[in-house]
């Protein structure tokens, strides 16, 4: 069976890529063209069926990303099913199982079998969670069960994954010359860098690229390429081991191509506004233009506690830039295990920065809901209003017009739409 990248190259629109396009501003044929040029990705396992099928890159709406799953302090079957129905409420387009805590093919199993979106992982946490749990050391791990449990995620249905093959020898040695406040704030790219410290060996998905290749081949699985070295604090921002690593990312993501698999790059991560569309602009030409999704960025390390907002002022720069895939940040980011209420406030803030990314990305029809909600705050027509809005429950809950439907309880009688009426 030919991966998505393979038919797109014949000129073949899959079945996929038909109903990919439902409600973009592309068409089918559009799609299939950038994803045989690598400027989009439409990640589907061919072990996995489910109903709502999306695309990420070039001319397509920016999407949003909701990350849950357990830890090894909170494992709870009914509290990740609480979180899955948020995360669709809020109208996530993807979800990304992160889980670390007990019985992971259980809680696996129960989001592939339940989310209606694509579903990803990043395989190195499955295998961590479960050397720990058998008390072995982290540096233990081998290659071959590195690349053992990646296929056996595949097969299960994993629509893409990610892996940091990006930190190798090289780009470690040039992190070390850098004075970072924080060295290193991804769990996979830590994992990996503690590994190949202890054992003085070359990153196995970097050294065994081509066998991750297969892999990703026989299943149809995207390759998110992970930014190991992505900057945890904005003062760590755009410096040489960032850059170092994303120019390796660019050489393996046309590896990919070459053998039909379809890859995107994953970015930062802490970063201050003024350096953010030079970080867009920067992967998109290192990387040929393939898709970026990014953590954010988060513009300021201050925001504990309010960081879904902080990254969506992040998340709506960069993707005015060019990103095009946004991982959601909740309230709980740097804090706890998110709740239900934490990832719908984080997908909806993820949400809201994507729009406004699409209306300056000047995509067809990215601003007609705008225009519509306009017309209905013209008129005072709340039951309008209500329909326009991204998120028509809270708009419901918090309205309160007066006895006239002539205003709300802000204004009342010195409304300014109605005094203006009669000018």
């Amino acid at each position: 069976m030919a991966t998505q990248l393979e038919s797109a190259r014949a000129g073949i629109i899959t079945d996929e890529m038909k109903k990919a396009v439902e409600n973009e501003p592309v068409s089918a044929e559009q799609l299939r063209e950038s994803i045989a040029a690598g400027l989009a990705v439409l990640p589907k396992n061919v072990n996995h069926s489910f109903s709502v099928l999306k695309a990420v890159g070039k001319g397509l709406k920016t999407k949003v990303n909701a990350n849950l799953g357990t830890s090894g302090e909170c494992c709870s079957m009914d509290f990740e099913k609480e979180k899955l129905d948020a995360a669709l409420r809020a109208g996530t387009d993807s979800i990304m199982d992160l889980s670390t805590g007990r019985d992971l093919p259980a809680f696996r199993s129960f989001f592939l079998e339940n989310s209606p979106v694509m579903v990803g992982a990043v395989p190195i946490y499955w295998l961590a969670a479960e050397m720990v749990s058998r008390h072995r050391s982290l540096e233990s791990m081998d290659a071959d069960e590195l690349l053992k449990t990646i296929e056996y995620q595949c097969e299960k249905g994993i629509d893409y994954i990610t892996v940091h093959c990006g930190v190798t020898l090289e780009s470690v040695k040039k992190l070390e010359s850098y004075e970072r406040i924080m060295p290193c704030v991804s769990r996979g790219g830590s994992i990996i860098m503690n590994w190949m410290r202890r054992n003085g060996k070359q990153n196995p998905l970097f050294e065994y690229y081509d066998d991750l290749l297969d892999i990703a081949y026989k299943y149809d699985v995207t390759l998110s390429l992970g930014d190991g070295f992505r900057p945890g604090a904005i003062n760590d921002a755009t410096d040489g081991a960032q850059l170092e690593e994303l120019m390796i990312l660019g050489d393996l993501a046309k590896r990919a191509r070459k053998r039909n698999v379809q890859v995107m790059i994953e970015g930062p991560g802490h970063v201050p506004l003024n350096q953010i569309t030079a970080n867009i602009l920067l992967q998109k030409r290192l990387c040929d233009g393939a898709p970026f999704y990014i953590l954010g960025p988060l513009p300021t390390d201050i925001g504990t506690g309010y960081d879904h907002i902080t990254s969506a002022i992040g998340g709506a720069i960069a993707g005015a830039a060019g990103a095009d895939y946004l991982c959601y940040v909740t309230p709980a980011e740097h804090l706890s295990l998110p709740t239900a209420d934490d990832v719908y406030q984080g997908v909806m803030a993820s949400r809201i920065a994507g729009h406004v990314a699409d209306i300056a990305k000047g995509l067809p029809g990215a601003a007609e809901a705008d225009r519509r909600m306009s017309i209905a705050r013209r008129d005072l027509d709340w039951d309008a209003m209500v329909r326009e809005a991204i998120d028509p429950d809270i708009v419901k809950r918090r309205l309160q017009i007066t006895q006239d439907r002539e205003g709300c309880s802000m204004c009342g009688k010195l409304c300014a739409v109605k005094l203006s009426r009669g000018v």
